[in-house]
């Protein structure tokens, strides 16, 4: 099911900019990717809205700020 949802607030354009950002457990990463997690046992992931991964970094806070400095618009994903 793909419904489509309008936030009433968010213009299209404010739509466009919105990324996903999503707690994930460094266990369950590629090998490659656990090995660089510094022994943290969770990353933060940024998706767009399409899903596609645009970042992963140690924090939430960080997650937000790198959003925030490319002009997105931050949500927690749960």
């Amino acid at each position: 099911m793909n419904t489509q949802f309008r936030h009433h607030k968010l213009s299209a354009d404010d739509e466009s900019k919105l990324v996903y950002v999503k707690q994930v457990c460094v266990a369950d990463l590629p090998e490659e990717v656990r090995e660089q997690a510094d022994g943290l046992d969770t990353l933060f992931a940024v998706h767009d809205s399409d899903g596609q991964q645009l970042a992963l970094v140690a924090d939430r806070k960080l997650a937000f700020t790198l959003a925030l400095q490319h002009d997105m618009q931050p949500v927690t994903l749960h």
